[in-house]
């Protein structure tokens, strides 16, 4: 089994000065969920090498333990510090990819056109993705074979604009998850803030928060064993 993670290369959080990236849990969490399955996970980001840790997901307050295992884990953070370019990927090496969030993504991922066109390639293969907070934000340019929105119609969730107020960075945001989906024509839904939380939709799979990345990945694990994908 081969899986390709997607991370950010974005590391400026708009004009506050301050810095972001990916959200440590929601690369750690699903991490070991798919490593501890016996899995072959490629770590890729647009710039390749070492992708932008939001620097706020390593304090003390947001640890898990599976950040600490991550972070003690010698031959993972090798892998992080080294990640292919996204350029280089190709879908048909993978049975499938997975986008941990933070707000890095809503900046880069979301308008690069190999992400576009690389989750539009596992769509039309009929294999399984997964995105997880401010990841599903990334959907908001990848289109159906007919040229529809891929989300229209379908069920979702992600980072809600309850939660982006709560850490105060609403007015500072590219886009709000919530309302991109929701206006792209998805069927939004949540649960109370930081609570768990994760919408399967076919080979759709969508997370609202960090607290929901073990469990969309377990859903990712469950979708991969039931699904065959279709002919190259």
């Amino acid at each position: 089994m081969k899986i390709l993670m997607v991370l950010t290369s974005h590391d400026t959080l708009g004009n506050t000065g301050r810095k972001t990236g990916f959200w440590l849990e929601e690369l750690a969490a699903p991490y070991y969920v798919f490593k501890d399955a016996g899995a072959e996970i490629t770590l890729a980001s647009p710039k390749g090498g070492q992708p932008p840790l939001d620097p706020k997901s390593d304090e003390p307050m947001f640890q898990t333990d599976l950040t600490r295992r991550f972070n003690a884990d010698d031959a993972a953070r090798a892998q992080l510090a080294d990640t292919v370019r996204l350029d280089s990927v190709d879908q048909k090496d993978f049975d499938t990819v997975f986008y941990p969030g933070g707000h890095g993504p809503l900046w880069d991922l979301a308008e690069d056109s190999h992400s576009i066109r690389l989750i539009e390639s596992f769509v039309g293969a009929g294999k399984p993705i997964a995105l997880v907070c401010h990841a599903p934000g990334v959907l908001r340019h990848v289109r159906n074979a007919d040229g529809t929105a891929f989300v229209q119609g379908r069920y979702v969730t992600g980072f809600t604009n309850t939660e982006e107020a709560a850490v105060g960075l609403t007015d500072v945001v590219p886009l709000l998850v919530e309302n991109e989906l929701v206006g792209l024509g998805a069927v939004f839904s949540k649960v109370k803030d930081w609570g768990v939380h994760t919408v399967v939709d076919g080979q759709l799979i969508t997370g609202q928060n960090p607290a929901s990345s073990s469990e969309a990945a377990e859903a990712l694990m469950t979708a991969l064993s039931q699904m065959k994908p279709k002919a190259a």
